[in-house]
């Protein structure tokens, strides 16, 4: 497929900019910084601002589907305000440009641990995380009014992080709005894993206007 990868060079957006280009699809990686992108013959990076529609609209046309992988930053003081504004700049651009695929990569935040108490809401839950974990909450109840688009909002598992050797394992469960949970009581993805979950959904949608969470 011709996919268009925002945030192509974060932490997460490289795993799954690495996964597209593996599955042989044809990748146009969206960033502010196309020096930060990984070469890759299927994959051509472009300048654009999330922020501006309009650039949205420009960098994805001509894309049968759009991931995103954008993030505002851990270290941005306006973390909050700024994902919202980017979410919702390329919700608008990806219509725009007359696409109808859209997947979002959120947080595991918006996931609900108990009956109405969402992990974010939780007296444990790191000051730092918390907002990038609200505007993932708030945009995923935004988005969820959408009707035009055939999103998906994939959230992590509660731990996430880099696969070491013999740690990625090419599977996972699903859940939906709840922690997928192991046997030693544990949340666990890598990054890698979740790249996989995110193009498996590209390849064989299962979750249209929906939100699901993965987790080994």
């Amino acid at each position: 497929m011709k996919v268009a990868l925002i945030g192509a060079s974060g932490f997460v957006g490289t795993a799954i900019l690495k996964e597209l280009v593996q599955r042989g699809h044809q990748v146009t990686a969206i960033v502010r910084h196309p020096e930060k992108v990984a070469q890759a013959e299927n994959a051509t990076a472009v300048k654009a601002d999330a922020l501006n529609a309009d650039e949205v609209a420009e960098a994805v046309k001509g894309n049968e589907a759009v991931i995103s992988a954008y993030n505002a930053g851990w270290s941005n003081p306006d973390l909050y305000n700024d994902f919202m504004k980017g979410s919702e700049a390329i919700q608008r651009g990806v219509k725009k440009a007359g696409l109808k695929r859209l997947i979002v990569v959120g947080g595991a935040g918006s996931l609900f641990i108990s009956e109405g108490v969402q992990l974010v809401d939780t007296p444990d839950f790191p000051a730092d995380w918390k907002p990038g974990a609200l505007g993932a909450r708030d945009y995923l109840n935004a988005l969820k009014k959408e009707q035009e688009l055939d999103w998906t909002f994939l959230s992590p598992a509660i731990e996430m992080h880099p696969g070491t050797s013999g740690e990625r394992k090419g599977n996972y469960r699903v859940g939906s709005d709840s922690p997928v949970f192991d046997e030693n009581g544990k949340s666990v993805i890598s990054v890698e894993d979740l790249a996989g979950a995110v193009v498996d959904e590209l390849e064989k949608p299962k979750h249209i206007r929906q939100r699901f969470t993965v987790a080994y």
